[in-house]
């Protein structure tokens, strides 16, 4: 008795609709182009000799990195105003905690990240 005979299975794409062009920039468009593994700066990882997985952890660390930077600088941003600004503009201590722990959270996830797959 011989086996069937069943291709491989395919990933199922939708037929491009004759409608208008979608905006790159909808949301919808934006998690898409994330889901795919984007970086930072919206574009695939650049370094083509990866491979796909490791592609996508490398994008992940990357904008987890650049996260981590603006959240920094608005930290920065709020002490100074704490050391020389007047008292009604500082944001308060709770807010001041929450963007460290978002600096801890984004740091641990770019560091889990970039750690090579057993």
């Amino acid at each position: 008795m011989t086996t069937p005979y069943s291709p491989a299975p395919q990933p199922i794409h939708e037929a491009p609709s004759a409608g208008p062009a979608v905006d790159p920039n909808t949301l919808i468009a934006l998690l898409h182009s994330i889901g795919l593994g984007v970086a930072a700066n919206g574009q695939p990882w650049p370094e083509r000799h990866q491979l796909r997985g490791r592609q996508m952890a490398l994008a992940d660390a990357d904008c987890s990195l650049t996260g981590l930077r603006v959240v920094l600088e608005v930290l920065l941003a709020a002490e100074r105003t704490r050391q020389n600004g007047e008292p009604e503009q500082y944001v308060g201590d709770r807010v001041m905690e929450g963007l460290i722990m978002a600096g801890l959270g984004l740091a641990a996830h770019a560091i889990e990240r970039l750690q090579p797959a057993d």
